[in-house]
């Protein structure tokens, strides 16, 4: 059973002004969805599931749809704030998404095999997609073994501010004993550093951080849906809190509701979190050419 890739591509992209989903930075206008796709399925997968939003739907098919559908199956699903369990509606002023949680159970209705989940506007590597694909094929799909590719925190940070990350703990075997995600991280001279209501938390720039690069049994699904309905409990009244994928799989793993696999890539990761990203992440992808890693143009 080939694995399914899931790409979450329905955000607003509210800090870089635009839908980096959509933004071509190679040299024949590839996006970093087009590089994602394109390593996954060399790596190994079987599918891929958008998760988009409907306000976007023409605009991504036109770009997108013609591109993957002739060479690999491919599923849309929609991520929408009135899309909540049932009891649960959006609180009057509410404009943002409700997090990383919700995005991916929008993709419970397309997914019945193992899948890895990733952002659209990342660029992850082909050597991570490779190591998540084999990992995947062994899943048991009724299982409680997740999968998570670290990446140093050093090499994930942006010159022009502050930026989320899934900071991962394990043990000497490699299994997560804490995922926690920080939401104000930033570069600093000697590594990094996070914001805490208590202040500022000082890290060597070394410890493995999560890129929401994630492998799933179709089991976590159920285990998804009382975690985001117990967000919503909480937190449903809230305009601005998040459900976040890291905290869910921490927070599972903690309890002893699943088991999770830390594993390091040698990947370079690279992203676009504001607009004054884009120049090195263009220069990045032309170096990758250069080197011949990727075609001048993916898609020919």
């Amino acid at each position: 059973m080939k694995p399914t890739l899931l790409i979450l591509a329905a955000g607003v992209g509210s800090r870089y002004g635009g839908l980096k989903q959509m933004d071509g930075m190679g040299p024949s206008g590839e996006t970093l969805l087009d590089y994602s796709v394109y390593d996954a399925i060399r790596a190994g997968f079987g599918k891929v599931v958008f998760v988009i939003r409907k306000d976007i739907e023409a605009d991504f098919k036109e770009i997108f749809h013609e591109r993957f559908s002739s060479r690999f199956p491919v599923e849309y699903v929609f991520q929408e704030l009135t899309k909540l369990p049932a009891g649960f509606t959006p609180p009057e002023g509410r404009t943002k998404p409700w997090g990383t949680v919700h995005a991916v159970l929008m993709g419970e209705e397309a997914i019945n095999e193992p899948f890895c989940m990733i952002n659209a506007d990342d660029f992850y590597g082909f050597e991570s997609f490779d190591i998540i694909a084999k990992e995947l094929t062994k899943l048991d799909p009724n299982g409680s073994e997740y999968i998570n590719i670290g990446y140093k925190i050093k090499n994930t940070l942006s010159e022009h501010g502050s930026v989320a990350r899934g900071i991962l703990e394990a043990d000497a075997n490699g299994n997560l004993t804490q995922l926690v995600e920080r939401t104000k991280v930033e570069k600093t001279a000697t590594g990094a550093r996070y914001e805490t209501e208590n202040g500022w938390v000082d890290l060597t720039g070394d410890e493995p951080v999560s890129m929401n690069f994630m492998g799933f049994p179709p089991s976590a699904f159920p285990l998804m849906k009382e975690y985001f309905t117990e967000f919503l409990k909480k937190n449903g009244n809230d305009l601005k809190a998040e459900c976040f994928i890291p905290n869910f799989m921490g927070e599972m793993s903690k309890q002893g509701k699943a088991h999770t696999k830390v594993i390091s890539t040698p990947a370079k990761w690279f992203g676009v979190t504001y607009r004054e990203d884009r120049q090195m992440v263009v220069n990045a992808i032309k170096e990758l050419v250069a080197q011949g890693k990727y075609p001048e143009k993916l898609w020919s």
